[in-house]
């Protein structure tokens, strides 16, 4: 079986989908791998590494994807190279279909099988390939760390002979993957932390990590099958956003990392709440990708509201590339190794299996989720 993996097209993406140590596990189950020349050049790996671990160094993009068996990548396809690759074609990446379902539409006509990593389900068996929350404690690391460069303060308190200064107050606004690595990151720098989410089955994490967990009592909530919390109600939102106001004044730091997976990103923090936070006070909107939590926040812009600087940063994995290729790519590897058929050196694709079945969103010629069927436009028959 040929994997190829292709250098990305977005210059904007420095992660790579594949790294030495991941090639070498997959040329270890009998694989076949081709990377393209300098794929691993924004994140320091030379090709002679990817060769030293048994991959093929390719200088024949086209020629490779039309070969391949399977097609390894960060970010979805472009347009032009959907149709390059052969029918029955198996491509992995990041396919952001609930923003953008149009690929889908060009993937399913071209007869490739899409695995989305998006969709990966959050199951234990599955942990190893969960790529979502792999890049996600990586952004709530790199939050903090732009938090800490904006703010014109320290986070520690510190005991001097010109006195004591007190430490950073850190609000932090959902508590999932990248939520609890802000506050981990932000405790290890000494910060004072109290986070909130809307699931009260996070605070015991939340106590975990030495952070005060703010409690509002919104009634019945819930989270849905992927962990992530459910949507409020109008009565829920606006108990919500007065203890967030209270709380928001309080901070010199404010994290939002709320998100409901498939759907727009939940507005939290308003802009009248920016507006009576401390000047030189910092908020970071980690959900800029999917809408913004915060409503005053612009995509990859670093704007400043009454004092406030307000960061929006998308793609804040992507700030760490090295390890964050490495993550992902080990994520990629797991996955293949699990469906690997050691017999027959191929994978396999079984659309029933447990996992597949949640992030194999096409495969011969259909989109197979039904919610993203209707999104894709036109719609293609089941």
């Amino acid at each position: 079986m040929q994997i190829f993996v292709p250098a990305e097209t977005d210059n904007a993406e420095r992660r790579v989908a594949m790294v030495p140590a991941a090639a070498a596990k997959l040329v270890k189950l009998g694989a076949q791998v081709r990377v393209q020349s300098g794929l691993g050049k924004t994140v320091h790996f030379s090709d002679a590494e990817y060769e030293a671990a048994g991959a093929t160094i390719s200088t024949d993009r086209a020629g490779s994807l039309l070969a391949a068996d399977m097609v390894l990548r960060v970010g979805k396809p472009p347009r032009a190279e959907t149709g390059a690759m052969r029918s029955g074609c198996i491509h992995v990446s990041y396919l952001d279909p609930f923003n953008d379902p149009t690929p889908l539409q060009a993937l399913a006509l071209a007869g490739v099988s899409a695995v989305c990593m998006e969709m990966i389900p959050r199951s234990t068996i599955a942990q190893k390939m969960d790529a979502l929350s792999s890049q996600a404690s990586l952004a709530g690391y790199v939050a903090v760390l732009l938090a800490a460069n904006r703010f014109d303060q320290i986070l520690p308190m510190m005991t001097t002979p010109a006195g004591t200064i007190r430490p950073a107050q850190v609000f932090i606004i959902g508590v999932g993957v990248a939520g609890l690595q802000a506050i981990a990151t932000a405790k290890r720098l000494g910060a004072a932390v109290e986070a909130f989410d809307t699931r009260p089955v996070v605070e015991e994490q939340v106590r975990s990590l030495g952070a005060k967990f703010v409690k509002v009592d919104l009634g019945e909530i819930g989270q849905t099958a992927q962990g992530y919390a459910r949507d409020l109600t109008p009565e829920q939102l606006a108990k919500q956003h007065e203890v967030m106001a209270q709380r928001c004044a309080q901070a010199d730091i404010v994290i939002t990392a709320a998100q409901v997976f498939g759907r727009k990103a939940p507005q939290i923090v308003t802009t009248a709440m920016v507006e009576k936070m401390r000047p030189g006070s910092v908020v970071v909107d980690m959900a800029a990708e999917n809408g913004g939590n915060v409503e005053c926040s612009r995509p990859d812009e670093d704007i400043t509201v009454s004092g406030v600087r307000v960061l929006a940063y998308r793609n804040l994995a992507g700030r760490v590339p090295r390890v964050a290729s490495q993550m992902y790519a080990s994520n990629l590897a797991n996955f293949v190794d699990h469906f690997w058929n050691h017999e027959t050196k191929t994978f396999r694709l079984d659309p029933a299996d447990d996992i597949l079945k949640q992030c194999l969103v096409t495969h011969c010629g259909t989109i197979l989720n039904d919610q993203l069927r209707k999104l894709a436009a036109p719609a293609i028959p089941a």
